[in-house]
């Protein structure tokens, strides 16, 4: 029997990206799987990725869509709305995908209202590659199997089950219809979630795959280590706000303790982001912010368990926000990018 050709929106956001984004164009208009059409959402690229994009534009099979930069948030929601496809799929414009990878995924479609599809992804490092399995095991989850063994463990874990990334995944497109009021385009941190987490609510079947290293992840080391957003606090309040919503509006059992508990694992990454803070009053702002009542009542009113050193002594740090424990942090902190700045090459390409 003739397997069913479903027609799949691959989605690329892409924001001065020029170095990488033809790999990745090339990668998802080579699929051996054929039923695809590709928009690139260009975010008011300034680097000329927007004429490598252009070069690719056909008006049919790829769409090419230029706007004004708006973050990630804004150019997936001009994808959403633009999308033709009956499933859609995200891919970032420095990464790629292996020639196989919308055959096998689709191989896995039941044609389902609401199923999600879910493969892994190869960490592309400067100096290494390095497979990344996701905890949950594989295999296809319906039912009260789906309730208890996913989506009543998506939230409040320091490892997640599922990667809240909107990469890996190929969507069946009623996922995202509803919960568009949970986007928020403001958001730095967390903007992945507030995509996804509704979106994995909102199935009726999820498929985890065996293996399946299709996703290549551009891990950037010395670019990531060193960077250093000063609204990231911010950005994790008003993450908090959207996701209570969602919460509530979806009536998650226990949905406030896990998303408070979650809260204070996206808090590590805001203590490790201000250590990193380069200027002297970075004391001052770890205080202001870790001292705030209604932060510091959550974090003191909420057990979290952290298996690592580091993130315990940042979750101690978080407790404790002391001058004298925020200056050993802060170098340690200094100390470890130190050591990753000196392993990292002097080009990345």
């Amino acid at each position: 029997m003739k397997r069913i050709q479903y027609k799949i929106s691959v989605i690329v956001p892409v924001y001065n990206k020029k170095e990488y984004v033809a790999q990745c164009i090339d990668s998802i208009l080579s699929q051996s799987y054929r039923n695809l059409e590709l928009l690139l959402i260009d975010d008011g690229s300034t680097d000329g990725s927007s004429a490598v994009c252009d070069k690719y534009a056909d008006g049919e099979r790829v769409r090419v869509f230029h706007q004004k930069n708006g973050g990630p948030t804004a150019a997936v929601m001009t994808g959403l709305q633009e999308a033709c496809g009956d499933y859609y799929m995200f891919i970032d414009s420095d990464d790629y995908v292996s020639k196989d990878m919308l055959e096998k995924m689709t191989a896995c479609l039941s044609g389902r209202k609401g199923e999600i599809v879910c493969c892994n992804h190869v960490l592309e490092k400067q100096k290494e590659t390095v497979p990344v399995i996701m905890p949950l095991a594989p295999g296809v989850y319906e039912g009260a199997k789906l309730q208890e063994e996913v989506k009543d463990r998506l939230l409040g874990r320091e490892d997640r089950i599922i990667p809240m990334s909107r990469c890996m995944k190929l969507c069946e497109r009623s996922v995202f219809e509803g919960n568009e009021k949970y986007y928020d385009t403001r958001l730095r941190m967390g903007d992945d979630f507030n995509l996804i987490y509704p979106a994995l609510l909102s199935a009726s079947r999820i498929v985890v795959m065996e293996q399946a290293l299709f996703y290549h992840y551009r891990y950037v080391e010395d670019s990531i280590v060193h960077a250093y957003d000063p609204d990231n606090a911010k950005s994790v309040e008003r993450w908090y706000a959207a996701v209570r919503r969602i919460v509530q509006d979806k009536a998650v059992p226990d949905g406030l303790k896990k998303l408070d508990r979650e809260y204070c694992y996206m808090m590590l990454y805001v203590m490790k982001n201000e250590l990193r803070n380069p200027g002297q009053n970075y004391r001052q702002k770890i205080q202001e912010i870790f001292m705030d009542p209604a932060v510091r009542e959550r974090i003191m009113n909420t057990p979290v368990a952290v298996t690592s050193r580091a993130s315990a002594l940042l979750y101690l740090g978080m407790q404790y926000p002391n001058g004298v424990l925020l200056a050993i942090l802060r170098t340690i902190i200094r100390k470890y990018d130190s050591r990753s700045k000196r392993k990292a090459p002097v080009s990345a390409g």
